[in-house]
This record gives structure tokens, sequence and C-alpha cells, in this order.
């Protein structure tokens, strides 16, 4: 159970586990609070079942509550899985009137705050919802141990309640791959740049005008032949363009829109850089480790978890855009080497940590977990027990 399946890192990673699971012989059907978005279509090419609620954002409707229990009642799933805030919240007020044996919530951010006013606040009104409806889930995860952390420091959850369970990337999707590299640098037009991705919604929390300001710094102190590019789209789109444009680096900077190519694109840069305000457990950064991409990222949520400083990469503060430059410039002066072993480390930390395979073992071990407390039994279809 999902809030959306729209491009993002929240909804990528829940349909990466319903692909895993339908292959390893579960049987999985998704319920989308909203529109069930783009990433609808992969679900329906592998034969899983997606049910939308009709729901709009920030409107919940008796109708679409309903709807949900009665799909609940039909489908007597053994394992209720939600993810993201609205998602969580509905499945765990739904339980009493549709009993299912095993309900886990999975958060994927460090503040469920809607703006970064609400976000400095101690503790905000959707994580004491969390608290009051604590009672009708078995368990809460974190995709980040930061975000367990504050979880469990502001009362959301008990801290026997909750447990870290990391995003999880498929490390033969995401590799080096010389080709790739070629022919997307070639179709881009970059020559010999220096190439910067940033991959993410143009939305407040990835502070793009962060990333801009620094570009700036870079105009005036790297006369040397660069660019960033910024896959993604959203409503901040034209604010950052004119932005851009007053910051005289227009030239400097493409924003390419929604991509489907993201491996591609990632082969083809050079560096990648995140200059978040805040995050959860970002998927861009392990897909870009994964690559073999140094990085220079802010210091913020769960990054310093894939990041390591000075071995994979680089962490700066948030809203520095000094700092950023400066990082951006000091790799930037790297020889290729130096930067190839900064991206040999931060793909080795990827495999050993956040594997597609080992994300969904430790997932399947928690639905097994959770029923055998339950006296459920997994239902898997054309596969052994594990």
């Amino acid at each position: 159970m999902t809030t959306g399946l729209g491009l993002g890192g929240a909804e990528t990673q829940v349909v990466q586990l319903a692909l895993s699971l339908k292959r390893r012989g579960w049987e999985v059907r998704v319920a989308s609070l909203t529109a069930p978005g783009a990433l609808a279509e992969e679900l329906a090419r592998a034969g899983i079942l997606v049910i939308s609620l009709g729901m709009r954002r920030r409107i919940t409707s008796l109708c679409s509550v309903a709807r949900l229990i009665g799909l609940i009642r039909s489908w007597k799933p053994e394992v209720v899985h939600a993810h993201m805030v609205h998602a969580n919240l509905l499945s765990r007020l739904v339980r009493p009137l549709a009993p299912v044996p095993g309900l886990i919530c999975t958060a994927h951010s460090t503040y469920e705050a809607s703006s970064q006013a609400k976000r400095l606040r101690e503790i905000t009104w959707r994580e004491r919802a969390y608290r009051l409806t604590d009672p009708f889930c078995d368990l809460t995860t974190q995709i980040s141990q930061v975000g367990l952390d504050r979880y469990v420091r502001v009362g959301a959850v008990p801290a026997s309640k909750i447990c870290v369970v990391h995003n999880g990337i498929d490390v033969q999707e995401f590799r080096p791959d010389q080709s790739r590299r070629d022919q997307t640098r070639a179709s881009l037009g970059v020559g010999d740049a220096f190439l910067w991705l940033a991959v993410g919604r143009l939305e407040p929390p990835k502070d793009y005008a962060n990333l801009l300001d620094a570009a700036a710094h870079l105009q005036t102190t790297a006369k040397d032949n660069w660019v960033i590019c910024v896959a993604g789209q959203g409503p901040l789109l034209a604010e950052l363009r004119s932005r851009a444009d007053s910051l005289g680096i227009a030239d400097r900077v493409r924003f390419l829109g929604v991509r489907k190519d993201i491996p591609d694109l990632m082969n083809a840069a050079d560096g990648y850089v995140m200059s978040s305000a805040w995050e959860g457990m970002p998927m861009v950064l392990l897909e870009a480790a994964a690559t073999g991409l140094p990085i220079v990222a802010t210091d913020v949520g769960g990054n310093r978890e894939v990041v390591l400083d000075g071995n994979t990469g680089f962490l700066v503060p948030p809203k520095d855009p000094e700092a950023l430059a400066e990082t951006m410039l000091h790799v930037m002066a790297l020889s290729r080497d130096e930067r190839g072993r900064l991206g040999e480390a931060g793909r080795t930390h990827v495999e050993s940590n956040y594997s597609l395979d080992q994300i969904v073992e430790r997932w399947e071990a928690l639905y097994h977990e959770l029923l055998a407390r339950s006296g459920g039994r997994p239902h898997r279809v054309g596969a052994k027990e594990r």
C-alpha cells in the first residue's frame, strides 16, 4: 500500500520491492491512495494488480476508505506493507475494520513535514499521528539510522517497535559501463566537459537554489569546461530557470526534465552532486555510488550513511553554496585515478550494504517473523517457502 506511484525515490523503492517479491513467489497486489502514476505500468507488465483508491492530494473521502476496507477484506493478505506517511496512517486506521495478521509501515523521510518551517518543529502533527495510531501497527521501519533516532527521540514510535531497513538498488542495472558513457555523452553534446549530474524533483527539499548559487561561485573560480545537468520535473522549474539566468549560468546548467535513462546519465557523468536541505535515504545517491561516481552531497538525513566522507565522496553543510562550490572544485581538480578510487569505494559500499537482493531478503525475514507471531502462513505462488 502506497500513497502514490509517481516518479520518486520512495515510489521507485515500492515498485522494486513488489517486483522482487513477485519473482520470489509471493502473491503481490498494490493499492495506491492516489492515481497510480507512471510507475504503475511497470507493475502491470509484471502481472501485479494495481488498484487506485482515487484520492486527491490532502483529501481523504469516506468512499475511498470504504473501498480500501473492502479490498483488504476480499484480498485477505497475510501482510499489509504500507509506504509513506498518508498510506501508513490510513492502513493503521482501517485495521480494526479490516484485520490482517501483520502490518508494517515504512517511513521514507527523516522528517514527516510538508515544508521546511514545519520541519523545524520538534514534532509535527504527522508524527503525533504516528504516536496515536502506533497500537494498530506491528512494526514501523525507517530507511536511515538518522530517521530512526529522530522518531524515537520525539516519541513517534517506541524504540521496541522500530528498526532500520535501508533502500536497496539493483547493482547490475546501476554499474559503470563505458559504452553507455560514450553514447550518452555524445547524445548530450557535452564533449570533454566535466559533467555534474543531479537527479530529483524540482521541489523545496532538494534545494536546487543552493546548487545554482554554488554554480555561480564555480563560474567565477573554475574557468575549465564544466556543465551541470539536472534531471527531474517539478513546480519550481520556471523559478530555477529564471534564477540561473539572473546568475549568468544559464549556459552551464541544463534542465533535462523527466528522464527514463537514469543509468545512462549516471554513466555519462563525472561526478554526482546533491544540494538538498533535508532527505531520508536518497535512492539517487545509492545509484550514483553503484555507478562509481564520486559524490558531493549535503550532510542531511541519511546521506552520511551512503557518502563516507573522504572515502566515497564528500559531505558539506546544507545551505552553504560556497562550501558546496569549493568541494565540487576540489573533486574537479582530482586526477581521474583519484576520482576512480572514490567511485570504486562507493560501489563496494553499496554492494555490501544496499543491494536489492539483500534488502528484499531482510523484508522477507520480517514478514515471516510477523506471521510466526500471529500464527499466519505466507502465501507463496510457484515457489517453496523460505
